[in-house]
């Protein structure tokens, strides 16, 4: 069986001090997260989502007046307190998400770090290597189990800066060549979101992960966000099995 990975970033790559920080203050977490699918399923899922996304999101399409297959609505976006508590639609159409991935014999994945560097420190380029390595290291294993016997290749979210997507190669070539990740059939190819709905559906899922994050590793400055544990924390226990985030350590 061949499965595509499809992620995207959470989080923030920068450094963190504390919520309320003058300059370091975004996210304390980063990672890279969305979904695997069998490759069999994956134009029946495009399709779907695409359809999910125009039913939920039709004012805002119409308003932009931008055709529907390039219209896109960033996680980070859909995915804030308001959004949530207010519009029950957006629940459901999370929860249906994460039931069509598992029935259509995927799954959600996420994998971060809550940082912990000091400013001066940190190296954003380094964490990020850090976060596909481990990624591609998971996938491996789970495509790699005697009970599915499986390969698969991810699509990433292009990266804007030239070198460091060479660095995104080289660091996967390096895993498959170097480490013996053998069921990653190519290094990930990398594309823009707005041109991939499958793209966007990981965007989505990543929007929700970086706020489920915040609150998993800092409840305290982060306490408008509790609804992440009222309402998704244990769907995404079951949505996403092998997935989770650590403390970078300093």
């Amino acid at each position: 069986m061949h499965f595509i990975a499809y992620l995207d970033e959470f989080g923030h790559i920068g450094p963190f001090i504390r919520r309320h920080d003058p300059h370091h203050n975004t996210s304390p977490v980063f990672g890279l997260g969305g979904f695997l699918l069998p490759s069999g399923k994956v134009r029946a899922f495009a399709t779907w989502f695409y359809q999910l996304k125009c039913n939920l999101l039709r004012f805002e399409i119409t308003r932009d007046k931008i055709p529907a297959y390039l219209w896109e609505k960033k996680g980070a976006s859909l995915f804030t307190t308001t959004n949530v508590t207010k519009y029950r639609e957006v629940r459901s159409a999370t929860f249906r998400l994460m039931n069509r991935i598992k029935g259509d014999g995927g799954m959600v994945f996420y994998v971060g770090l809550q940082k912990n560097s000091q400013p001066e420190l940190h190296d954003s380029k380094k964490l990020y290597r850090a976060v596909l390595r481990e990624s591609i290291k998971r996938i491996d294993q789970f495509c790699a189990a005697p009970s599915r016997d499986a390969h698969f290749q991810m699509i990433l979210d292009e990266q804007s800066e030239v070198d460091f997507r060479k660095q995104i190669v080289a660091e996967s070539s390096h895993q498959m060549f170097v480490n013996s990740r053998t069921t990653m059939i190519e290094p990930p190819i990398q594309a823009e979101s707005h041109m991939f709905q499958t793209l966007q559906c990981a965007d989505w899922l990543c929007g929700l992960i970086g706020r489920v994050g915040c609150y998993q590793v800092l409840p305290q400055e982060y306490s408008d966000l509790d609804w992440t544990a009222k309402y998704f924390s244990d769907r995404l226990k079951i949505a996403a099995p092998l997935s989770g985030i650590r403390r970078e350590q300093p």
